[in-house]
Formats: C-alpha cells, sequence, structure tokens
C-alpha cells in the first residue's frame, strides 16, 4: 500500500519533476489546500483526484503559478519556484474550455507559444506541423477552431501545449466537455501521446475510472488533503481509508456488531461487489465468518440488468445493504437469484475483507 508521497516519484539522480512540502492555501476561513506533500516522477503520468471542493484544482493552480501558496513549497526538477511567476516555470497548462483563439488558424494557435519566445518564423512553422502530427491532425492547420469537433479542438490544445516542450504537462480536467464515447477514445490518446513525448503529466479529475485508465499513479483527495497515493491498483485492492474505498469504485462497508459478525472480529471492513458471489440460501455453508470465506444470508431487494454484468442490491440478515456485481456469462435478467423478494446467500473470500479506517 502506498500512502502520502508513496515510491517512485524521483528520477535517476533523485530528484523528483515535482515536489511539494507542506503546501497550503487558504481563501478566509476556507482551507482548501491544507499540508499537501507529494513526489511526482520524471515522465510519470500522474493524477489528482477527488470530489468537487478538494483541492485537487488548486493544487494544480500552484503548481502552475496562478496561486500563490499561503504555505509551504512548490519545487520543479529541483528547484524551488514557489514565488515565481507562471511564465517563469517550465510547465504549460491544457484548460477544459480549449482556451483557443477563435481568429487564428489551427497552425497559428499552436504556434503562438513560441511567437512569443521569439521563436523565428520558419521555426514556429516547422514545429507546429510536428505537433500537428504528433496529435494526428495534419493538414487541418489551416483551419479555425469552429470548424473543428471537440474532440479535434482538444488535441490542438493538447498540441499548442506540447509545442513549446515543458518539463510538465499540467492537466485541468480537459475531457470534461467531450461525450462519453469520445471522451473514452481522447483517454487512450492522451495516454498513448503521454507514451510518445515523455514528458510528467499531471491530470486533474473527479471521475475514477478516467483516473484508473490513464495514471501510473493517483494521489487521491478529499478536503484539502491527500488521503491516499498509489497505482491504480494498490488503490482499488487495498484503499487506505474509508473515503478512499467509496470515492475509488464501489465498496461495501461493514462494521460494529454486523464487522464481528461477518468477518468474524471488530473494525470497519469493505469488501468489492465483484468479489461476492450470490448463491441460493440453501446452499452448502460453513460457520459465518470462519473458515477461508466470509458469509451472510438475506433478501434481495433490487437488480438492475445492464448487458454485460447485473447489479444485485442485497439487505442482509446482518443489517447492511450489500450491492453485488454479477457478470452475465450464462445468467440474464430472469435469473432467478436476481429477482426481488429472493433469500440468498452471499459468499467472499476472507482476503477480500479490507480493513479500513477514517482518516483524522
Amino acid at each position: 500500500m502506498a500512502t502520502g508521497i508513496g515510491t517512485g516519484g524521483t528520477t535517476g539522480d533523485g530528484t523528483p519533476a515535482i515536489r511539494l512540502r507542506g503546501l497550503r492555501k487558504s481563501f478566509g476561513d476556507v482551507h482548501a489546500v491544507d499540508g499537501v506533500e507529494l513526489d511526482v516522477a520524471e515522465g510519470e503520468f500522474f493524477s489528482l483526484l477527488g470530489p468537487s471542493g478538494s483541492g485537487k484544482t488548486t493544487v494544480l493552480r500552484l503548481i502552475a503559478g496562478f496561486e500563490t501558496p499561503t504555505d509551504g513549497t512548490v519545487s520543479l526538477a529541483g528547484e524551488d519556484v514557489t514565488r515565481r511567476a507562471p511564465f517563469e516555470r517550465d510547465v504549460t497548462t491544457v484548460f477544459q474550455d480549449y482556451a483557443l483563439f477563435p481568429h487564428m488558424t489551427v497552425e497559428q494557435n499552436i504556434a503562438y507559444g513560441l511567437k512569443v519566445r521569439g521563436a523565428s518564423r520558419k521555426e514556429r512553422a516547422a514545429r507546429a506541423r510536428a505537433a500537428l502530427a504528433s496529435v494526428r491532425l495534419e493538414g487541418f492547420g489551416g483551419r479555425r477552431p469552429d470548424r473543428l469537433s471537440g474532440g479535434q479542438r482538444q488535441r490542438v490544445a493538447l498540441a499548442r501545449a506540447l509545442v513549446v516542450r515543458p518539463r510538465v504537462l499540467l492537466l485541468d480536467e480537459p475531457l470534461g466537455a467531450l461525450d462519453l464515447k469520445l471522451r473514452e477514445q481522447m483517454q487512450s490518446e492522451l495516454k498513448e501521446l503521454q507514451r510518445d513525448v515523455g514528458i510528467t503529466f499531471v491530470l486533474v479529475t473527479h471521475d475514477q475510472a478516467e483516473a484508473l485508465a490513464l495514471s501510473d499513479r493517483v494521489a487521491v483527495m478529499n478536503a484539502g488533503r491527500v488521503e491516499q497515493v498509489g497505482t491504480p491498483g494498490e488503490l482499488y485492492e487495498a484503499p487506505a481509508s474509508a473515503f478512499v474505498a467509496s470515492f475509488v469504485g464501489t465498496s461495501n462497508t461493514v462494521t460494529g456488531p454486523a464487522a464481528e459478525l461477518i468477518v468474524g472480529k471488530p473494525g470497519t471492513f469493505g469488501v468489492r461487489p465483484e468479489k461476492i458471489r450470490v448463491l441460493a440460501a440453501d446452499a452448502e455453508q460453513g460457520r459465518t465468518g470462519r473458515g477461508d470465506h466470509s458469509e451472510v444470508h438475506g433478501t434481495v431487494a433490487d437488480a438492475v440488468y445492464l448487458g454485460d454484468h447485473t447489479r444485485v442490491v442485497v439487505d442482509t440478515d446482518a443489517g447492511e445493504r450489500f450491492v453485488v456485481v454479477r457478470q452475465n456469462l450464462d445468467t440474464s435478467a430472469a435469473d432467478a437469484l436476481a429477482l426481488p423478494g429472493t433469500r440468498v446467500l452471499l459468499r467472499w473470500h476472507r482476503r477480500h475483507n479490507i480493513p479500513l479506517h477514517h482518516a483524522s
């Protein structure tokens, strides 16, 4: 399990691409960021994941220099840039609204940052065309942004950010305005692009599926603090807190007397819906909470058929409501064990009982 700063956050010489220490940002009485400490490795795809108001966007703005911290430091490649202006930092930012200039062509939009930096016309044109090729938009340089689809505009925004060859690319929910199918397509293209260019990407998102699909590591934020840092697998299989378990995927939580009955010991535990089997109520069972498996009887309260799987809601005899995901391998919407009112037995291996704590 990886919590706090985590592992793998450095370059070969031990210097991280981004280092945040004791980072705080207050707006009056509101503590938007409260003591964040993170290391992000050179060339890593890192995501800041959390609900609205968790502080993730403020952290991104502090890295970019759009906000000044109340306390703490921001270092890029070993240099303290806490008090430097945005243009003095080797980072670029892609926003959700893309912020393309409507009166410029695609190529002019992409080359604008190079023009500001004093690059020659010839160099601007060559690098803009290369950037267009990197996002598979060859031949689109002469178009205006209003003649592009949402996905194409998103690629132009990426090309404009990458053409200046930043050390770090910051992404502020860049896929949020796209429809689901295009969003999924662009997720795949974004990860492929990051591998190709090899620079550090930091993504802000509230979409846990997006963070898990794209990231090498993820920091889960809540109320201005980092609850856990880890790989997608670590966050899902070994969440450090009840919040992480509930926010990253779906988790059934058992605590109090129910935990003692089902798990066999006191505490708070989570179990993922796909780990649980739904069996007939009279199926052979062991003693609840003993042996290799945890078991509990219950009554089906609801079932939702979703094509490849069925989501079954069960009110257990222990007083907890469980959600179970059943893959529809050879079952269907008419499966008798998914009918409301049916008595069933839930069974799962004890190794899937994840101990949880509530972050202070």
